[in-house]
């Protein structure tokens, strides 16, 4: 037996989501800007190809499904690959440029092979399509048999940069430009990416740290130089003192006011020098004493990322580095940090295993504040065996608890690998229950969750399955402007499968849709006009929108509304007027024609395609056919 048409929409919905997502990716700030462009703009031009075998996947045969599914494996590929380099060092990118560029190219030729693989000049698309997927293709066999090169001029300038002492002005200039880090907010981020890149990594080797670092302070001193009256931090506009150099405030304790030698952060987010704040606990306070919050508990995090500012600041303006990280050059950065963190995550464990009420609670808000705070600890915790302690805390009688838990496996789920340590877990069952019963902030960050597992596509069944949808709908009602938002993001993923759209219109999601589109001022208008699109392309959804007289509010959107939200609408509209004359003349009793008309020749792409396609359905309206009531 062959796939199901619902299966073949599935993976075809999911061509489409995948350009849109790989198109709304930041543009590439970095070495590999040229080559990362022109892929991604390939990528994009294939995006009418799959409007198209959208709105006809039923045709598809077994083989160009494989093609296709092959396919959304590469562009996943891609998406991953663009985002890792875009949260990257700017730095190490240029100095690996070689690997990376030949990365791109074996993207380049995976596409260009599954391409091939892809009949697209026997499918049922138009002429306009096929001639333009030809070309997209000639493109990309180009590209597979010619490498995109690295910037020669780069490259030697990086080679002078790091050899020599002094380098020309000139070769600084062009490198501040080529890897576009001109300001000292660049060199702050930068700074930032190569901490979190060295302390997550251990594969980072000690000469390649020290290269970077050599970079980077060849980069700021060029920058300070060039523009002496900026500040290294914070972009603040004061004259740098080269005898007493002003210590910048997020540098200096809160209780001693002095420069900070080991930075700890306490349950509330606040900072403080270890030594200061540990006098204060053991003087038997228990409140934060910035904000005067009664602290959780009294666990002290490094603060890792401040800690290595602070010590950039300081070589920067010849201050001595404290005394307690100057003899931290030759060890291996971040090497004792790892060992420090699994430590209080082991402690945390325990009192979540063994622990009473309130142990719990403290543990799971550390937990959670922990993971939302650095990639490597989520990965730590889930490691240390947190995750199914977190889930059975999820059935817990306090509700701070189950908020805390439930939040926590929010950011640990954010490490893809964790996704599927929580399903396995038996989680979903308990945040759908969590959804319906907890907190409102609990329900809310359910949501989220939900969301963030549902980007596995197996998991969206299982979600669906659960029950998650009329919950989430209950929500999308009832919920704080937040909750609705994160209600209607779960919707909207879950219903790229097939079988969750016909959940979420027997569940009744059309008439809460058709509340929210027609309210403009409850800033849920994008929301429900992009779940009404994909509900709309099943006979169930499409059925359930046709009885909630939606033409004037279509009409409407595709008059005034966003670019997007004009898309939508168009979809929308094409859908329940394909094949369906009394909806063509409702529409073009509202006018539609003159909007559409407008809206294909000044729309999206998309748009303009679906604005044509209702016209021309328009045009073929017999004259004096009134429509049916």
């Amino acid at each position: 037996m062959g796939p199901s048409d619902e299966a073949k929409g599935v993976v075809v919905s999911q061509l489409v989501e995948a350009i849109k997502d790989i198109s709304a990716l930041p543009e590439c700030k970095n070495a590999s800007k040229k080559i990362c462009s022109n892929l991604v703009r390939r990528i994009k031009l294939l995006s009418p190809l799959f409007d198209e075998i959208y709105d006809r996947y039923d045709e598809l045969n077994d083989n160009e499904l494989e093609g296709l599914q092959a396919l959304k494996v590469c562009f996943d590929t891609v998406k991953e690959f663009i985002k890792s380099i875009n949260e990257g060092s700017k730095i190490l990118q240029a100095l690996q440029i070689d690997k990376i560029a030949g990365k791109f190219h074996e993207l380049t030729v995976q596409i260009e092979e599954t391409l091939s693989q892809i009949p697209y000049n026997l499918l049922n698309i138009s002429e306009e399509v096929r001639e333009q997927t030809e070309l997209v293709h000639a493109q990309f066999t180009r590209a597979k048999v010619r490498m995109d090169s690295p910037d020669p001029q780069l490259q030697l300038d990086l080679a002078i940069a790091q050899k020599e002492k002094d380098p020309d002005h000139a070769v600084m200039k062009r490198l501040s430009e080529m890897l576009h880090l001109r300001t000292v907010n660049d060199l702050k981020k930068e700074s930032l990416s190569i901490h979190d890149m060295v302390i997550s990594s251990g594969a980072v080797s000690d000469d390649l740290f020290e290269t970077m670092s050599c970079l980077l302070k060849k980069l700021k001193d060029y920058i300070v130089m060039v523009n002496p009256e900026v500040s290294m931090y914070e972009g603040e506009k004061t004259v740098i003192r080269h005898r007493s150099p002003v210590i910048p405030d997020d540098f200096r304790c809160p209780i001693s006011l002095e420069l900070m030698k080991d930075p700890v952060i306490v349950s509330t987010g606040q900072t403080y020098e270890r030594s200061c704040i540990q006098k204060w606990l053991d003087a038997g306070h228990k409140t934060c004493p910035k904000t005067q919050q009664t602290l959780l508990h009294t666990a002290l995090t490094p603060n890792y990322v401040l800690k290595s500012l602070i010590a950039l600041w300081c070589e920067s303006n010849g201050v001595e580095l404290p005394k307690k990280q100057a003899g931290c050059r030759n060890k291996k950065p971040g090497s004792s940090s790892s060992d420090t963190d699994r430590a209080a995550i082991d402690t945390l464990l325990q009192k979540l295993a063994n622990g009473n009420s309130e142990q719990q609670r403290a543990a799971a808000g550390e937990l959670r504040l922990l993971a939302k705070r650095k990639a490597d600890n989520r990965v730590c915790i889930a490691e240390a065996g947190a995750i199914p302690l977190l889930v059975d805390l999820l059935s817990s009688p306090d509700s701070r608890t189950q908020e805390h838990a439930v939040t926590a496996l929010l950011n640990l789920s954010i490490n893809e690998a964790n996704k599927g340590t929580i399903l396995n877990a038996g989680a979903i069952p308990d945040i759908v229950d969590v959804l319906k019963n907890g907190s409102m902030e609990a329900r809310e960050n359910a949501a989220a969750t939900l969301f963030s597992l549902s980007v596995v596509d197996e998991n969206k069944v299982a979600i669906g399955a659960a029950g998650a949808i009329p919950a989430l709908i209950d929500l999308l009602c009832q919920g704080t402007p937040r909750g609705k938002k994160d209600a209607a993001t779960a919707i909207f993923n879950l219903s790229i499968y097939q079988g969750n759209k016909v959940r979420a219109v027997r569940a009744g999601i059309v008439p809460p849709l058709m509340r929210l589109l027609k309210d403009a001022g409850g800033g849920m208008v994008d929301e429900a006009l992009a779940i009404l699109a994909i509900l709309a392309s099943h006979q169930e959804g499409k059925v359930a929108i046709g009885q909630a007289a939606p033409m004037p509010v279509l009409v409407e959107v595709i008059r005034t509304g966003s670019p997007r939200n004009r898309e939508n609408a168009a979809a929308v509209l094409w859908s329940l007027c394909a094949g369906d004359v009394n909806y063509l003349q409702l529409a073009k009793g509202l006018g539609a024609e003159e909007v559409l008309k407008e809206l294909s020749e000044n729309g999206t792409d998309r748009a303009k395609r679906k604005a044509g396609s209702v016209l021309e359905l328009m045009q073929r309206i017999e004259p004096g056919v009134v429509p049916q009531v």
